[in-house]
């Protein structure tokens, strides 16, 4: 990232709780090894829940000085990120076009896609046995992603957000690992301190992150996995770790 120029804010946001959010949770219940969800990844939508999450996102910054709110809009092409998006900017009253990039899309999992820590245990203990070995940074599942593929196509993204709007309040609209993985960018992270922040502190759903860069080009955190506006508005607070690796 550049140095030398006025401050720009990165404004990190998880989408809401999905249905397939609802249906891993459910799988883990019943002790399945396969999410029943019936859907491609890209398509999954927002649940009631995710919905009242979003629009109290818009609600907060509808009460906040405009002075604060985004300038620019970033988002996954994913139904539900997309949704969170339309929804939090629609109340909020802010009328900015959703700028999408297929590099702020969720970790692509491969053959791992859709299955449970049991159902990898049962259908590719081989690969559950390299997982365990390489770790959840470096591991590729086939077909897949390992974090580090993730984080490649995020310095891509910032390299070119940077170019192109450097003095920006930029709002990105994303997923867990997402977050995560331009946490470890900006901040310079190592894999035992963002694999660390993950599992102490999982990206909750439309928790907010802020990052701000000083003037010297380094960017600091001024907050992370913010939910205020949903505890001050008793819209439910929810976890669900995204991936099969969390």
């Amino acid at each position: 990232m550049g140095s030398g120029m006025n401050s720009e804010e990165l404004i990190l946001v998880r989408h809401g709780e999905s249905t397939g959010n609802v249906a891993a949770a459910q799988a883990y219940v019943d002790r399945a090894e396969v999410i029943d969800i019936g859907l491609r990844d890209a398509d999954v939508p927002l649940s009631e829940t995710g919905m009242e999450q979003a629009r109290s996102l818009g609600e907060r910054w509808a009460q906040e000085d405009p002075a604060t709110r985004p300038t620019r809009v970033w988002c996954s092409p994913y139904l539900r990120a997309i949704q969170t998006a339309e929804i939090a900017l629609k109340v909020a009253g802010i009328d900015l076009p959703i700028l999408v990039d297929e590099r702020l899309r969720d970790r692509e999992l491969g053959v791992l896609d859709l299955l449970t820590f049991g159902g990898v245990e049962a259908r590719f203990p081989g690969e559950a046995d390299r997982r365990r070995w390489l770790g959840k940074f470096y591991h590729r599942p086939p077909g897949g992603e390992s974090y580090a593929d993730l984080i490649l196509r995020i310095r891509s993204f910032l390299h070119d957000l940077d170019r192109e709007a450097p003095s920006e309040r930029t709002l990105i609209v994303c997923h867990d690992a997402v977050v995560l993985a331009i946490r470890y960018v900006c901040e310079r992270l190592s894999e035992s301190m963002i694999l660390e922040i993950g599992h102490q502190t999982p990206v909750l759903n439309v928790s907010l992150t802020h990052l701000q860069r000083l003037d010297g080009g380094e960017w600091e955190l001024k907050s992370f996995n913010d939910v205020t506006h949903l505890e001050t508005r008793e819209a439910p607070v929810t976890e669900h770790p995204g991936d099969v690796d969390a």
